[in-house]
């Protein structure tokens, strides 16, 4: 029986001609290809400023940074997430605060958000998951008139885009991701998308040790100058080997968001008459990039979806949960008290969710299979 993942990079003779000009330049580290690649994904996202990273996760930790965020702070984080989204407040020695998710939409609530904002509150991260952009209308309307800070946690949104504009260029900082199950995949690494130049020279100087330019008692460069470190900065540099991969990626974008779409759409087709089971929303206002198709099985929760899952592995179909609820994890459920009932909506997010196989080249065969073997794990 034919295996049916999850995903699967789409990688051809582009990529593999792109490496070997970086491996012929004998320029390996951060340099020219990472530049082209940044100039590539602030064109398509229609920013001023994209400075590459080794993950999401180090661009949402030297956004926090970038804004300040320090101990005292609060930072509002849907309870419905990966860990990182929260994680990159804990960074700094701020406190992450959750608030609930929009049920099958599964973004933050714009009601549950301003809700949790109280005195010490200064930004709000917005994941835009699974490639569906949030509520960015009331989201920034709420952000503007407490005065906090936005960073778009757009880690499954490469491509996504609200009102016709692409995500990551609404808050103050975007994140994106290039992990193998995002839409675009180097492997790993991440992207650090601004409006602001200040912010942007910010990132760019925290993800290179602190390096900022030249130091005083050396005026003019010189080939031998070294740079100057001011404050405390991070290696989180993207090597010109992974960014070749990306420059050679972006150049499918469209391609790769199109065969996406189609997928959810025969999805969404071959499970119109299953009541067992809620397909992705959709909004009017949102370009899905369906980095993930996520359904949510109706009654009986975690115990019936994993059978489903178990039944669906069982027939050599990888399926996963949607993502965590934050709030029950480990370190946060002891670390501030929290009860899975604050955020009922965020449970469910958990579990009741199934993401379906969903990747480039996948076949209408693939598919029928996948909600053949969905229907029989609900008993449908």
């Amino acid at each position: 029986m034919e295996r049916i993942r999850l995903t699967f990079p789409c990688f051809d003779e582009n990529e593999i001609t792109l490496l070997r000009q970086v491996l012929d330049s004998g320029w390996v580290t951060q340099g020219p290809m990472t530049e082209r690649f940044e100039k590539l994904f602030a064109e398509r996202h229609r920013v001023p400023h994209a400075v590459a990273v080794t993950s999401a996760t180090a661009g949402l930790h030297l956004a926090a940074l970038a804004l300040g965020l320090g101990p005292g702070d609060e930072v509002v984080v849907p309870a419905l997430t990966w860990i990182t989204s929260a994680n990159c407040a804990e960074y700094t020695g701020a406190r992450a605060v959750f608030a609930d998710v929009e049920l099958d939409e599964w973004n933050l609530s714009p009601e549950a958000f301003e809700a949790a904002i109280g005195p010490r509150t200064r930004a709000v991260v917005v994941v835009h998951l699974f490639g569906l952009p949030a509520n960015l209308d009331a989201i920034m309307a709420i952000a503007k008139r407490h005065d906090l800070r936005v960073i778009e946690d757009a880690a499954c949104a490469v491509g996504s885009e609200y009102r016709g504009r692409p995500v990551g260029g609404f808050g103050d900082l975007g994140c994106f991701s290039f992990h193998p199950r995002k839409v675009v995949t180097i492997g790993e690494g991440g992207m650090v998308t601004t409006c602001d130049e200040d912010l942007a020279r910010k990132v760019a100087c925290l993800r290179s040790h602190g390096g900022s330019g030249l130091p005083e008692s050396q005026p003019v460069a010189q080939p031998f100058a070294m740079a100057s470190f001011d404050v405390l900065g991070f290696n989180y540099r993207l090597s010109d080997l992974l960014a070749a991969v990306g420059v050679a990626q972006m150049a499918k974008l469209d391609a790769l968001l199109d065969e996406r779409r189609i997928c959810a759409a025969r999805y969404d087709e071959q499970l119109a008459d299953f009541d067992a089971v809620v397909t992705p929303a959709a909004s009017a206002l949102c370009r899905h990039t369906y980095q993930a198709y996520v359904v949510r099985v109706r009654e009986g929760g975690r115990e019936r979806r994993n059978r489903a899952m178990d039944w669906m592995a069982a027939r050599g179909i990888q399926t996963r949960p949607g993502t965590h609820a934050v709030h029950r994890l480990g370190y946060y459920r002891e670390r501030y008290g929290l009860r899975p009932e604050q955020f009922p909506n965020a449970v469910l997010g958990e579990d009741a969710t199934i993401t379906l196989p969903v990747f480039p080249g996948m076949k209408p065969a693939h598919q029928e299979r996948v909600v053949a073997a969905l229907r029989e794990g609900l008993g449908g």
